[in-house]
């Protein structure tokens, strides 16, 4: 297994390998990993250029693919601009995952989800295109993502993308977002 850092639009085919071997953490061994080819953890990282230029890294999966958990992502900041108007957008997103074979970078994650801030699109675009980013990087055996969007013109958009089913056996708890009341 390798930790990998490639550009998003990379993700399907090609990838590139970073050079060093991870040592992953295997749980009980006492042993950790040598992260070497991640490029964001414990470094200073200068944003900018958006999404398409954002990079995602992953890390191997420490269990065995038997062992089913789910992880959680929660921003509660996130922001991107209207395409139409420049206003700025505001959205709680919540990113459920379980792993396969990788597990994503939280680092590189925050700061993917950072290059946002200046991109013009519509919240289903957004939303959309973050899981998307997401599950054709790390090729989750399940992924669902809320994006709870603040209202503009009164009305609050919530978007939901589901890649099917979650496994049998994996404890997946409702994302905990209220419809909007006033969220805060």
């Amino acid at each position: 297994a390798f930790c990998e850092a490639v550009p998003v639009g990379e993700c399907a085919v090609g990838m590139s390998r970073w050079g060093r071997r991870c040592l992953s953490a295997v749980a009980g061994s006492g042993r950790i990993g040598d992260y070497g080819g991640l490029d964001k953890l414990g470094r200073a990282v200068v944003g900018g250029g958006g999404p398409d230029a954002a990079q995602l890294e992953r890390v191997p999966n420490p269990f065995p693919p038997q062992t089913r958990y789910m992880t959680r992502f929660v921003c509660p900041e996130f922001t991107s601009i209207c395409p139409v108007t420049g206003q700025p957008d505001f959205a709680h997103l919540v990113l459920d995952y379980v792993a396969d074979r990788w597990l994503v970078e939280s680092k590189s994650l925050k700061l993917y989800l950072h290059s946002y801030r200046n991109h013009g699109d519509f919240h289903e675009a957004c939303t959309v295109a973050v899981a998307k980013a997401v599950e054709g990087f790390i090729e989750p055996v399940w992924l669902r993502m809320g994006g709870y969007w603040y209202p503009r013109g009164g009305i609050p958009i919530d978007v939901f993308y589901q890649t099917g089913d979650p496994p049998q056996g994996v404890w997946v708890p409702e994302q905990g977002v209220a419809p909007y009341r006033g969220r805060g």
